[in-house]
């Protein structure tokens, strides 16, 4: 598998990167995760507009999935070849209602359905591709999933956004690559069931036994040093920060 970070910026976007989006390749197929502002832009950088094979959105929260509405007009309007044929889109339940809504103005109700072939996500094991799949609902104030895909003998797992969560420790456990979010820092925001800290990051690292843990899902307003540092104190595996245009072979 190859993974490539697309934007990693937590809640908006940052100077340096869009929010959340994940490429992930394998056989040639290529499965995006999550698609938050300013992702598509940087997506062309790595992956043709109409090469992606499917898309999975953790949740519906608008800097995991807005650009959903710009990528609904690349294969809707498309000029050359005419509209796309649907693409698999795995959301929670809602999720073609919630981006006609974010739209506002689709030529009909179904209008999304016509590009997008939406699988509604629930805990589960699945095929897509090359990979098999596993998803976990994971402790969030909306409907949020945790995934893990597995290839070739190896897995990567990505927690979409999350507090502290027994399930998220159980679905990474001896991950080659734990993709985690570290939004928060420990000491200074204290929500439960929102988002992880760099420190809470690395407890479930090594709870998982996951062997290599990469921070993501960083907001602006927090020092991602700060949190590396926190990760590494409770964590003795392989800790770094996410980064656009970076690339991992797993």
């Amino acid at each position: 598998m190859k993974l490539t970070v697309v934007g990693c910026s937590g809640s908006f976007p940052s100077v340096e990167s869009a929010c959340s989006s994940y490429l992930v390749e394998a056989d040639g197929f290529r499965l995006l995760l999550d698609m938050g502002n300013g992702a598509l832009g940087e997506l062309q950088r790595h992956c043709g507009l109409y090469d992606l094979d499917a898309i999975f959105l953790s949740h519906l929260h608008a800097d995991h999935c807005i650009d959903m509405c710009a990528y609904f007009v690349v294969r809707y309007y498309r000029h050359d070849g005419g509209r796309c044929d649907p693409i698999p889109v795995y959301g929670p339940e809602g999720t073609e209602h919630r981006l006609t809504t974010a739209y506002a103005d689709t030529p009909s109700a179904s209008s999304m359905s016509e590009v997008f072939d939406f699988h509604t996500v629930k805990p589960s094991t699945f095929e897509l591709g090359p990979f098999v799949v596993h998803t976990e609902r994971v402790a969030h104030p909306v409907e949020a999933y945790a995934i893990r895909l597995e290839h070739g003998g190896k897995s990567l797992t990505y927690s979409g956004d999350t507090g502290v969560s027994t399930v998220l420790d159980e679905l990474a456990h001896d991950t080659d690559l734990f993709l985690c979010e570290a939004a928060f820092t420990a000491g200074k925001e204290n929500i439960p069931d929102l988002h992880l800290n760099g420190r809470e990051a690395g407890e479930s690292a090594a709870r998982a036994r996951a062997r290599r843990l990469v921070l993501t899902h960083i907001a602006p307003w927090t020092d991602p040093q700060v949190n590396l540092a926190d990760a590494r104190a409770v964590y003795d595996g392989p800790v770094e920060l996410a980064a656009p245009g970076v690339t991992y072979v797993i």
